[in-house]
């Protein structure tokens, strides 16, 4: 064993040491960015970038399932990223299916795919339904939400769509939905209907900004920023990242 590895894990073992079960999230949400620099770097193309990006998910499911998270959420896949080179999406694309599929297959997890799965190719949709509906009865109770075709804007869009429809289809007007709405009518047509809010955001590769991912639920959640990239993203960043979200004060924007 090389000696970093050796200090590594004393490292991590105090970490982990320090941390709380009482002052962890109950939700964690991950922006996996940094997979294409990742790449690039390491000399490697771009659909091994992607690959080694989507088997970080796996560690990264393990590690938040001993510390008891209840519910974690991927952004593999946003709207903007549909505008990129069609080769590049399909690798994306190709990453993301086998992915879904190996999670669903590994029996633990309970997969639910959030995002407008009507602008991704119907052979691929039809593939990431599938696991997420095989994964219904896996055992462990942890939720695992994969963003594909996800933008922060589209979701709302989706969401006040869906309420106009429904409160249409009750006879109600235009005046009279908006008398009445509330905040919380808006929450039940979002694709985490019923799903707590994230308690901690993570966002890889060094960008500081949430590019859109949970708009809506992320109002009160903790955001960590780290400078790995995705596929680099070792447990001793996520056991600081968890260390430092114990650390903080939460004030619910007050």
């Amino acid at each position: 064993m090389a000696v970093s590895d050796l200090l590594y894990g004393i490292y991590e073992r105090r970490l982990s040491a320090q941390l709380d079960p009482a002052h962890l999230p109950r939700h964690v949400g991950a922006i996996v960015d940094g997979n294409r620099r990742w790449a690039k770097d390491a000399g490697h193309d771009l659909r091994s970038g992607y690959q080694a990006g989507a088997a970080k998910v796996d560690e990264f499911l393990e590690w938040c399932h001993e510390l008891g998270v209840g519910t974690v959420t991927f952004w593999v896949l946003s709207t903007d990223n549909l505008q990129r080179d069609p080769g590049e999406v399909d690798s994306i694309m190709i990453a993301v299916e086998d992915m879904v599929d190996r999670l669903a297959d590994d029996g633990r997890w309970r997969l639910n795919l959030l995002g407008s799965l009507d602008l991704l190719p119907a052979e691929s949709v039809g593939r990431l339904k599938r696991a997420a509906e095989r994964s219904a009865n896996n055992g462990s109770s942890m939720q695992v939400n994969i963003c594909v075709g996800y933008g922060g804007r589209q979701e709302l869009t989706d969401a006040i769509r869906s309420l106009l429809l429904e409160e249409a289809g009750k006879g109600r007007t235009l005046e009279q939905v908006a008398d009445t709405l509330e905040v919380d009518h808006i929450a039940e047509h979002l694709y985490t209907k019923g799903q707590p809010d994230p308690d901690l955001v993570i966002r890889t590769s060094g960008e500081q900004r949430l590019s859109g991912f949970l708009l809506w639920q992320s109002v009160h959640s903790e955001f960590y920023f780290c400078d790995a990239l995705w596929p680099a993203f070792r447990r001793v960043d996520f056991l600081r990242a968890m260390r430092s979200y114990a650390a903080r004060e939460r004030r619910y924007g007050t």
